[in-house]
């Protein structure tokens, strides 16, 4: 081989390593099954409620962005979640104490910043210290099954039913981003 092959296998081999970092980094997913109701599900924000002597109060909430635990769940297929919907550890949906069911939520594993779209439709996690219970397909997506836990970010999206937001929720967002405006 002459010195000119040896460039182009260089740059070529050059290409296709730049074409597969995407792959590889902040890789999203999104399950267009998640959109829309779901069979036997509804839209509900739902009563305080007492789970192990602690009050959870569940609120629409616009400006939802949190960082916590995650884990995973799968042994569960079949039941009926909290909106009403079947679980299947195979879609991408996730539980969640307080956020309204159900509702899509942008979740990201901050220790290898892969992202996924999820369906909140059911109560939980009631783990101390853990944020959101993910299903095991939204673990396998984030890259977290094998570990069991992980770090991420959740971030309110929209309702999954495609309706628009309360006006009070919305009001309630504005007011955050104009109270913290004027702290910084």
């Amino acid at each position: 081989m002459n010195e000119n092959s040896n460039r182009r296998i260089a740059a070529l081999l050059f290409v296709a390593l730049l074409l597969s970092l995407p792959g590889c980094a902040g890789r999203q997913h999104i399950d267009r099954d998640i959109l829309g109701p779901g069979p036997g599900g509804s839209y509900r924000i739902g009563s305080p409620y007492e789970i192990n002597g602690i009050w959870y109060y569940p609120a629409e909430d616009t400006a939802y962005d949190r960082i916590g635990i995650a884990s995973w769940y799968g042994y569960e297929s079949g039941n009926t979640t909290a909106n009403g919907e079947r679980y299947n550890p195979g879609r991408l949906t996730a539980a969640h104490t307080t956020l309204p069911l159900p509702v899509l939520v942008r979740v990201t594993n901050l220790e290898n910043g892969r992202s996924v779209v999820l369906r909140i439709n059911d109560r939980g996690p009631f783990a101390a210290g853990r944020l959101i219970d993910v299903s095991e397909a939204a673990s396998e997506e984030l890259g977290f099954h094998e570990q069991g836990t992980t770090r991420v970010r959740v971030q309110y999206l929209r309702r999954a039913d495609g309706k628009p937001d309360s006006a009070s929720a919305w009001r309630q967002s504005a007011a955050r981003e104009i109270n913290a405006g004027k702290t910084n």
